[in-house]
């Protein structure tokens, strides 16, 4: 049986596309979100400015596309940390370390943040939360059963990631630890 012959403009075309979603981030990151325009992502990306329209019908749906793209990747990075055959302290310390190394450089996290933001006011961008929701309910999971605990979590982690962005020197990853030890503790006989 042969194998499938991959079709060489869609693959272009979904580097490109990526490119785009890439280049909106860094945008934001350097400009905030006010700074997205067809031109300035088509500019950052490479790309003659046409290449934005042809993939998203408006900056709208470009920015969607790219709070949809930074929820999937961190969204997948901590369903791996929950999946990992590792014992609760070292769950602790690899999502510490992971927190850690996101706010160096800050310049990504801040333009989810911002992102985020921009989802609520627009409730057609919040599906593109709820898998991030999901992830790090699953995450808390894997140390309590506890409803209450593992919301608390879930929300405390965002929290945790805004204050380092907003402090004078980020947090350390022994600093993350302890606070997280706090939000999830060794589950019982565990």
């Amino acid at each position: 049986m042969r194998e499938p012959v991959t079709d060489g403009r869609r693959a272009k075309g979904e580097r490109r596309r990526r490119a785009l979603i890439e280049a909106t981030v860094r945008v934001i990151a350097r400009e905030g979100a006010g700074g997205v325009t067809h031109r300035t992502v088509a500019r950052e990306a490479q790309l003659p400015t046409t290449a934005t329209t042809y993939y998203f019908s408006s900056i709208d749906a470009l920015l969607t596309a790219a709070l949809t793209e930074c929820m999937e990747e961190d969204s997948a990075r901590i369903e791996a940390l929950a999946a990992a055959p590792v014992g609760p302290a070292e769950r602790r310390r690899s999502l510490a370390l992971l927190m850690a190394e996101i706010l160096s450089p800050p310049g990504h996290l801040l333009a989810e943040f911002e992102l985020c933001l921009l989802a609520a006011r627009r409730p057609e961008q919040r599906a593109a939360t709820r898998r991030w929701q999901e992830a790090l309910a699953a995450f808390a999971r894997r140390f309590t059963d506890e409803p209450l605990r593992v919301k608390l979590f879930a929300h405390a982690y965002d929290g945790l990631l805004l204050q380092g962005l907003l402090a004078d020197r980020p947090p350390t990853p022994d600093e993350f630890e302890a606070l997280l030890r706090e939000l999830l503790p060794d589950p019982e006989g565990g």
